[in-house]
């Protein structure tokens, strides 16, 4: 697993960094949670889900936002973090211009980047979103959501309310064309504390179940 420097908008950005060995393998960005509260790329679950991907043959990266570990500049309340996250595609994309789609997995604060990165880029066609905070982050600009995705989160999480996170799903389920798949883990918090494998076989699962061409309709590409 190669570790990677590359340019990002407020400067070098640190990753880690798994090819395929097939030229037209889809790619994966793992975003971790919040830089101001421990997050990094080395979070327990942002390495499993890296894994992940890799296992199934997708050139995975995850990578720290500016600011953390070696990567340059300061937090940006997520504006620059976005941007961070669009040049980390760019860069892989770059490398494998053979590759034609795109998956998106976010923890936490990397969940609502992840899902504003899925906004822009037309070629990310399936997204998972790991305890989203609708509480705390503006989720509005899904309008529509423009991909079918995963939302996991736990039915004991105090950071991210179940409450809240259920509006936002309710409000995703009424728009047409995309599949929104959620799992509520019964007693997980939101660090997933003692239930990370659990999490991860879920996932799993999903994603596999995806790429068999279950869990989401059957539509027209995105024009990149």
């Amino acid at each position: 697993m190669p570790e990677v420097i590359f340019t990002g908008p407020a400067g070098r950005l640190e990753g880690r960094y798994q090819p395929s060995k097939e030229k037209s393998a889809p790619i994966a960005i793992v975003l971790h949670p919040h830089p101001q509260f421990g997050g990094t790329m080395n979070n327990r679950i942002v390495y499993d889900l890296f894994y992940m991907f890799q296992k199934r043959n997708f050139t995975t990266l995850r990578f720290n936002f500016r600011s953390i570990g070696r990567s340059q500049g300061e937090f940006d309340h997520g504006t620059g973090e976005l941007s961070d996250a669009a040049a980390a595609l760019d860069w892989v994309q770059s490398l494998h211009p053979d590759s034609k789609s795109c998956w998106v997995a976010g923890y936490s604060f990397g969940a609502w980047i992840g899902m504003q990165l899925l906004m822009r880029r037309p070629e990310v066609e399936g997204f998972i979103s790991i305890a989203p905070q609708p509480n705390i982050y503006d989720f509005s600009f899904l309008a529509p959501c423009p991909s079918s995705g995963l939302i996991i989160h736990g039915d004991s999480d105090k950071v991210a309310p179940p409450k809240d996170v259920q509006t936002l799903v309710d409000k995703l389920h009424t728009q047409k064309g995309i599949t929104i798949t959620q799992n509520t883990m019964p007693g997980a918090n939101h660090f997933f504390t003692n239930q990370e494998g659990e999490l991860i076989e879920a996932c799993s699962d999903y994603l596999d179940r995806r790429l068999n061409g279950e869990l989401a309709d059957a539509r027209p590409k995105r024009l990149r």
